[in-house]
């Protein structure tokens, strides 16, 4: 099987890469990538004869095409993230986002690509007032990033249904942890570094705003499994994420500061609170996947590798 990982060089792509290797269902890994978010770092210990890698941007239709040629299925991960830093940036947002995207889906099915595998976003909930959220409540996006990615699950089933090939789109929890590509615009990663170098932690509201976690190799296990056994992936989206791992941002705050470092937590009012959603998963268990990491071992193990205490992977 040859896999194209688009934005492959990002976050979850720089653990999906080599996990797609050690793969005896893979023989080729292909990577799309630009670098306007990422870097060639991410490829350390995985640039061989398994690895081709194109140079381009999938907002530029050829770019993709180029890439997808030979590629039995696709794991979509190239996006313009940090959701709420998108009001700033909303006409690249959807040029990226959504017509990457479409780019991205026409490509697959012109060059006869079997399966294709989404990133979307538990983010497109927005605040919503219910608990336990499941894939039947309809999304109320808040930001341009989630707009995007609601709008780009409602390509997937129109261009897997014009050109009859597998797809699925996974409503990732908000991810966190150590990884070659490891981000810090997100609210764990952030408060662990924070804490290690003796800074406060700032919570934006009373912090009573719910968010499912999820470690970012299980990020990348669950696209490893979508993508290669797509029959046991039969809906069109699903919740990726562990029920015990819905937090309050509060919540979030103290295990950080009783993990890595005791340090303080202020509150800030917010004029514009942002999305809260505390997220059900029952579909994803119908897969035969599950989530392995939980939260404080995942703030304990990028705490470590800031101090050198484990080997960074």
């Amino acid at each position: 099987m040859n896999v194209l990982v688009t934005g492959g060089c990002g976050y979850i792509g720089s653990v999906l890469i080599p996990l797609l290797q050690r793969d005896d269902r893979v023989e080729q890994v292909t990577v799309l990538d630009d670098f306007s978010a990422s870097s060639p770092r991410s490829l350390f210990g995985s640039i061989g004869s398994d690895l081709t890698f194109h140079n381009g941007d999938v907002r530029e239709y050829g770019d993709v095409e180029t890439a997808c040629r030979g590629v039995d299925t696709v794991v979509h991960l190239a996006a313009i993230t940090g959701a709420g830093s998108t009001h700033e940036r909303r006409e690249e947002t959807f040029a990226t986002n959504l017509e990457g995207t479409r780019n991205v889906l026409n490509a697959a099915g012109k060059t006869g690509v079997e399966n294709v595998v989404l990133a979307s976003s538990c983010n497109i909930y927005g605040r919503a007032p219910a608990r336990d959220i499941d894939e039947s409540v309809e999304p109320e996006p808040l930001n341009p990033y989630a707009e995007t990615k609601y709008q780009s699950e409602s390509l997937l089933r129109e261009t897997k249904s014009e050109f009859g090939f597998d797809g699925t789109a996974l409503r990732m929890a908000t991810n966190y942890g150590n990884a070659p590509g490891v981000r810090f615009n997100l609210v764990v990663n952030h408060f662990v570094f924070r804490a290690l170098t003796d800074r406060p932690l700032t919570v934006y509201g009373d912090g009573s705003n719910w968010r499912p976690f999820i470690h970012v190799r299980d990020a990348a296990r669950a696209y490893k499994h979508a993508a290669l056994a797509p029959d046991d992936w039969v809906h069109d989206v699903y919740n990726v994420g562990s029920d015990d791992e819905n937090y309050r941002i509060a919540t979030i705050a103290d295990a950080v500061s009783e993990e890595v470092a005791p340090v303080d937590i202020s509150y800030l009012d917010d004029e514009h609170p942002g999305p809260s959603y505390h997220v059900n998963f029952d579909r994803l268990g119908e897969t035969g996947y599950e989530t392995e990491w939980t939260l404080r071992e995942g703030v304990r193990d990028l705490r470590d590798a800031f101090r050198g205490d484990v080997e960074s992977t």
